[in-house]
Order: structure tokens, then C-alpha cells, then sequence
């Protein structure tokens, strides 16, 4: 039904719980419920997946003290709600849940079909013209300064300088990196560009349009690179959705990132922002050079997915979520 009009507020004033999806729906309640917004804000469950500064607007978020709930993707996301909209805007969080988000049935049963994830692999990297024993490291994130790909294609370099002074013998390693919108043509994505002309190395690095469907490209690489800086990720759906194809990640030690990615475990770790460039050369290096470590990592972070963070994981740890709140609702 349409987001505004009688119907709406009718259907708000009905029902035993309203579900407001992201922290910019806020500005919903007073837009369409009007005066009528007290009555329903009692049996409002908020779930927000933004940490950016700028969604801590009076207007989107002050309802927040007076909802049955809210449901956030990360602990660390969490507490920094918390934190920002007492310290910013005087404002107390509602009782907070925390629920993780889990892979879909579709996405793991492309991770899980070995003979899939061959043809996937052959096409894609045929695509981009890499060879079969190639390390492929990719980031997969729309192309934007929060989401580092500049920082991860200055450590990819130093990564490459690193094994020629070592004199390391590896297989090319090449940097992928899809979310890529030349139609746009954004100053940061020609800065990106101009970065790999000027240190030649575009052979070595690709650019790949964004696309909704990433299993060809979880299908055809060696490591995931999640490099989201300042507060890092929300969540991260595309760390669990990697470690789903038995992928290690090399993640930002911010936001959900650290409580998806087991350091030294499932991946490794490094700082945010421009110190984390030479860690995570490093950590390239690391990866490339002990393929061992690098398949148990894939393979802990596969049997960390289906331990917790499977689509029935977050079914559930919704229906806990729900049950609670609805309780609430009904007792105001």
C-alpha cells in the first residue's frame, strides 16, 4: 500500500506492531501519522542499520525515547547509537536488541554447489582476464571514500613493492574492485582511477561495475577485502556472504566487522582510516604467500556462517525480538 494517506495511518492504528525500517523512516511518523503519532509510537519496533553521522537529525530520530523498541545489526553499532544520540541530541534509546544478520537460502546453496562455483569462477575470471592460479583480493562495495577502496588499492601497491624487494615467488595478484560506477563518474572514483595509471598497475587492477549479484564474484576469488573505515560497517553482509564461499576476509577492526571476522582466525584484521594501509599490505602479503592459512581461515569462516549466521539464525533471532516487543506493546 502506499506510504501515505488514510490507509496508512488507519493500517498504523490497527495494527499490534509497526515495524519502522531504517533510521531515516523517522521522518514518517510525523509526515504521515500527524497528530495521531502518540498513539502508535507504543508499538513501534525502530530497526536501524546506519551509523553515519548524518542520520543523528533531530527530525528523523526524536521519536526514538518513546517506541517500544529499537533492533540494531551490532553490538558496536549499538552502543554507538547509544552513545551519539544522548551525548548529540539529549535523546535515551528505547530497550535496544541486537540481531546479526544471516546469509539466504539462495546465496548459500551457490556457496555450497562446488560444480557452480567452478563455472562461476572459470566465467568471471575468463571476464576479466586473469588466469586460473591468480590471487584475485577484492573489494565488493559501492564505490565511496567510507567504504576505503582508495586506501585498499594504495595497500594493494605497497603489497606488490613488498614482494618484489622480498623477491617472493607468487602467482600475480590482482585487485578487484566491484561497485564501480563510471556512468557517474565520481572525483573519487577518477581519483581511484588516476591512482592506478600513475602507479601502473591498471593490469593488475579491475574495475567492476556494481551489481546485486555477487556470487560470481565470492565464486571466482582467493580473499575478500572489507575496508569500510571511521566506524566501519553497521553489519556487513558481504563479510558473512564471503566467509559463506570459504573466503578469509581482511576487514576494518571497526563496527560489525568485529563481531563477524575471528582475528587470526576466519581473517585478519587492521586499523581504520590511513594507518591501517601498511597492516593491511602486510596482511595481502600474508595471505598470498601461505595458502594454507589462507583455506583454513575460508574454511573456519564457512563453519562460523553455519553456526551462526544462517538465515534460520536470524529468523529466530528476530522471532525473540518480536515476541518481546509485541508483549510490551500490548501492555501500553
Amino acid at each position: 500500500m502506499p506510504a501515505k494517506g488514510e490507509k496508512a495511518v488507519d493500517t498504523a492504528l490497527k495494527a499490534d506492531l509497526v515495524i519502522l525500517n531504517t533510521a531515516v523512516a523517522g521522518k514518517w511518523l510525523d509526515a504521515v501519522l500527524k497528530e495521531k503519532v502518540t498513539l502508535v509510537l507504543p508499538k513501534v519496533l525502530w530497526w536501524i542499520h546506519e551509523m553515519r553521522g548524518h542520520y543523528f537529525k533531530v527530525e528523523y530520530v526524536k521519536h526514538l525515547p518513546f517506541v517500544a523498541g529499537a533492533m540494531i545489526d551490532s553490538h558496536t553499532t549499538a552502543e554507538y547509537w547509544t552513545n551519539r544520540t544522548r551525548e548529540r541530541l539529549g535523546i535515551k534509546m528505547p530497550e535496544t536488541y541486537v540481531v546479526h544478520l544471516g546469509n539466504s537460502k539462495e546465496l548459500m546453496e551457490v556457496a555450497e554447489d562446488s560444480v557452480a562455483k567452478r563455472v562461476l569462477r572459470e566465467h568471471v575470471r575468463e571476464s576479466l582476464g586473469v588466469r586460473n592460479d591468480d590471487l584475485l583480493f577484492a573489494i565488493i562495495n559501492s564505490v565511496s571514500r567510507g567504504k576505503g577502496q582508495d586506501l585498499f588499492l594504495r595497500a594493494f601497491h605497497e603489497s606488490l613493492q613488498l614482494i618484489q624487494e622480498k623477491k617472493l615467488q607468487l602467482p600475480a595478484l590482482h585487485a578487484i574492485v566491484v561497485g564501480s560506477d563510471m556512468n557517474a563518474q565520481t572525483k573519487f572514483e577518477m581519483e581511484l582511477r588516476k591512482f592506478v595509471t600513475e602507479k601502473k598497475i591498471q593490469d593488475r587492477v579491475h574495475f567492476v561495475n556494481k551489481t546485486l549479484a555477487v556470487a560470481p564474484y565470492l565464486a571466482s576469488i582467493d580473499v575478500l577485502v572489507q575496508n569500510s573505515q571511521a566506524r566501519g560497517e553497521c553489519f556487513g553482509r558481504i563479510t558473512i556472504e564471503a566467509m559463506a564461499f570459504r573466503l578469509p576476509v581482511l576487514g576494518t577492526a571497526a563496527g560489525g566487522t568485529v563481531e563477524i571476522v575471528v582475528n587470526g582466525t576466519t581473517g585478519l584484521l587492521h586499523p581504520a582510516n590511513k594507518v591501517g594501509v601498511t597492516p593491511l599490505a602486510h596482511n595481502i602479503v600474508k595471505l598470498a604467500t601461505h595458502v594454507e592459512k589462507r583455506l583454513t581461515m575460508g574454511k573456519k569462516g564457512y563453519e562460523r556462517v553455519k553456526e551462526r549466521f544462517l538465515e534460520h539464525h536470524m529468523s529466530q533471532r528476530i522471532a525473540v525480538v518480536l515476541k518481546e516487543v509485541l508483549q510490551k506493546a500490548k501492555h501500553s
